[in-house]
């Protein structure tokens, strides 16, 4: 059954790895603000908007990051996301915010308790670039973890400044390691339908 919704990272799996991920993130106690289901079809408010946009950054913001299916539901996300090494230097340049944002925040989810989702700790135009420094540039691959911090967490400021500051994304998130093109096919289909599928999916129903 879809999606695999157990929270827990596989002990022992190097989640910065070249992979396709499936991911679900959940807001905090399955408030429904990001829109409405309407004849099937998702309706974005302004926040779910962000929760978009935001999505779309991380594949911009990381040159080894590819997007694939991908849906804003009233209360939780879905997305296929892909680390992919062999993309960097073939036309995505690195910019100075790749480094803003990789080098060793420390601020993982996986488990540890740290989960940046709200909290302010984001590096994010923070102006921190060791460019020039001495430092060493080289690239860091962020795990899914950190990714989807740095996701939840801007996510979070840019909601919270329209005025919804009771708006917090459910600790840690749901995912499941792709391996084979069938459950990509599936897993994209499943995402791809899931507005249509929001009546019968009670898991997600406050």
């Amino acid at each position: 059954m879809l999606p695999n919704r157990k929270p827990n990272r596989m002990k022992g799996y190097d989640y910065s790895q070249d992979n396709l991920y499936f991911v679900t993130s959940c807001v905090q106690d399955r408030i429904c603000c990001f829109g409405t289901i309407a004849n099937g079809k998702m309706i974005l408010n302004e926040y779910g908007q962000i929760a978009e946009q935001q999505w779309h950054w991380l594949g911009k913001q990381y040159p080894y990051v590819v997007l694939h299916e991908f849906v804003v539901m009233p209360n939780h996300i879905h997305g296929i996301i892909e680390i992919n090494r062999s993309i960097v230097g073939t036309g995505r340049d690195l910019s100075d915010n790749e480094y803003n944002v990789t080098n060793g925040t420390g601020h993982d989810d996986a488990g540890t308790g740290h989960d940046d989702a709200g909290t302010g700790h984001d590096d994010v135009g923070t102006g921190h670039d060791d460019a020039g420094t001495g430092h060493d540039l080289s690239l860091r691959i962020k795990s899914l973890s950190e990714l989807m911090g740095v996701y939840k967490t801007t996510t979070s400021k840019k909601i919270h400044l329209l005025g919804l500051v009771a708006f917090a994304w459910q600790r840690s998130f749901h995912d499941h390691i792709i391996r084979d093109e069938k459950s990509f096919e599936t897993i994209s289909n499943y995402i791809a339908n899931n507005p249509s599928q929001w009546e019968r999916d009670k898991f997600y129903h406050q």
